[in-house]
C-alpha cells in the first residue's frame, strides 16, 4: 500500500450530457465521475483531478467556497474539503482543473499548471502535484480518548492501512482479471485505523500516523489488552505488525452501536520479510490467536466480467456487523489471495452521500 495521491495528472477519457442541464457536463476520467462546466474540457484533455478528501486551498479553488460563508481551516489553511455530491442528480466526485495543453521534450503531451504565486511547471499524464499546488489529504480530528501522548512518527518500516480506490485502478483491474486472481471480500468498517506491533520483544501501537506512548486509559490500549494482543505476539517470537479498525463508543457515531470498543483485525504484515500475510495465512494466525476479524464476505472472489460501476453497487447495502435495519456499509476491500500485496477497496457512493463523505 502506498500514500494516498490526492491531485494527479489525468485524461480525461469521455464527456457526456446530463439531462435536464444547459451548462453542466459529466467528464469521465478512469472510474471516476466529474461534473464541469460544459466547454472547459474535452475527451484526450489533461488535466489536474483532486480525489475526493482532498482538502483544497482558498488560493486554488476559492469557488468551492460557498457565498457568505468562511473558508473551513485544515492544518493552519483555508480552503475546502472535497465530498462526495449530487448535481442534477448526476455523482460527482472530486474536481478537475484545467491547465494549459503543451508538448513536452520527449514529444509526449503535457500539461502546464501555473501556481497562484505565478510559478509553473509542466507536467505529464500520472505525475502528481499534491505538493506542488498544497493539496493534502483531509484527516477528520481523533478524539480526545483516542488521541494519545504521541512518542513519534508512525514508524516507516510498517506500511500504512490506506487502500487504493478502485475507481483508480481501471488497468490494474484488467490485468487482475487477465490473471485470474481471486480474492478475498471483506466488509470495511467505519472506525479508525489502528497498528499494533512488536519488534525485538518491544510492544508498540500507532494510530493513522502517530506512535502513542503507553496509557492503560487509552482505547486503543484499552482495546489491545482485550484481546490480550501483546502476550500473544510476544508469544510468537516474530516482529509483527497486526493492523485493524477500532469501533466502538465514541467513534464515527458508533454506528454498530458497540457499548464498549473492540479492535478488528483485517492484516499482517511481516516486518522482516517486509510483506503481508495471505488472506489464508491471516484466517489461520487469527483463529489460533482469538483474535476478532473483520466481517468476511467470500474468500476466493473472482472478479472476471465484473466492472467498475459493478463493484461500486456491490459495496452498497446494510453492514452484516448488524442486522436488517443496522447502518450502511462503507463498504468492501478485496486482497488478492495469489499476491497479498494486491489489495483495493470499493467505497459505498450511498454510504458517501448518505454521511456527507
Amino acid at each position: 500500500m502506498t500514500e494516498r495521491k490526492m491531485a494527479t495528472i489525468r485524461r480525461i477519457d469521455t464527456i457526456g450530457p446530463i439531462e435536464g442541464a444547459d451548462a453542466i457536463e459529466v467528464a469521465t476520467v478512469g472510474g471516476w465521475k466529474v461534473v464541469v462546466k460544459k466547454g472547459d474540457f474535452a475527451p484526450g484533455d489533461l488535466a489536474v483531478y483532486c480525489e475526493i478528501d482532498s482538502f483544497i486551498p482558498t488560493t486554488i479553488a476559492p469557488f468551492l467556497t460557498k457565498p457568505d460563508h468562511y473558508p473551513k481551516v485544515f492544518e493552519g489553511v483555508e480552503g475546502e474539503r472535497l465530498r462526495t455530491v449530487r448535481l442534477r442528480k448526476t455523482l460527482s466526485q472530486g474536481l478537475l482543473m484545467p491547465g494549459t495543453q503543451c508538448p513536452t521534450v520527449n514529444g509526449n503531451n503535457g500539461i502546464m499548471v501555473i501556481r497562484p504565486d505565478s510559478m509553473a511547471h509542466i507536467f505529464q499524464e500520472g505525475d502528481e502535484v499534491s505538493e506542488w499546488l498544497g493539496i493534502v489529504k483531509y484527516e477528520a480530528p481523533i478524539p480526545a480518548q483516542l488521541a494519545g501522548e504521541v512518542k513519534g512518527m508512525f514508524p516507516g518500516f510498517i506500511p500504512k492501512t490506506d487502500q487504493e480506490r478502485i475507481q483508480n485502478l481501471k488497468a490494474e483491474l484488467a490485468e487482475w482479471q487477465r490473471l485470474g486472481y481471486t480474492f478475498e471480500r471483506t466488509e470495511k468498517l467505519d472506525g479508525t485505523s489502528m497498528t499494533a506491533f512488536i519488534v525485538d520483544g518491544e510492544f508498540s501501537i500507532c494510530s493513522r500516523n502517530l506512535e502513542l506512548k503507553p496509557n492503560a486509559d487509552n482505547s486503543m490500549f484499552k482495546a489491545a489488552a482485550d484481546q490480550d494482543l501483546e502476550a500473544k505476539m510476544a508469544l510468537i517470537g516474530r516482529n509483527l505488525a497486526l493492523q485493524g479498525e477500532l469501533i466502538g463508543n465514541g467513534i464515527q457515531g458508533n454506528k454498530y452501536k458497540y457499548t464498549g470498543q473492540e479492535f478488528r483485525l483485517f492484516d499482517i504484515y511481516d516486518i522482516d520479510a517486509k510483506k503481508y500475510f495471505t488472506p489464508v495465512e491471516r484466517k489461520i494466525f487469527v483463529s489460533a490467536q482469538d483474535i476478532k476479524h473483520v466481517p468476511v464476505m467470500a474468500s476466493a472472489f473472482s472478479l472476471v466480467g465484473l466492472t467498475i460501476d459493478d463493484l461500486l453497487k456491490m459495496a452498497e447495502g446494510k453492514s452484516v456487523m448488524g442486522d436488517i435495519t443496522g447502518p450502511e456499509r462503507e463498504g468492501d476491500v478485496y486482497k488478492c489471495n495469489e499476491n497479498p500485496q494486491v489489495s483495493f477497496k470499493v467505497i459505498s457512493n450511498r454510504f458517501l452521500i448518505k454521511n456527507g463523505d
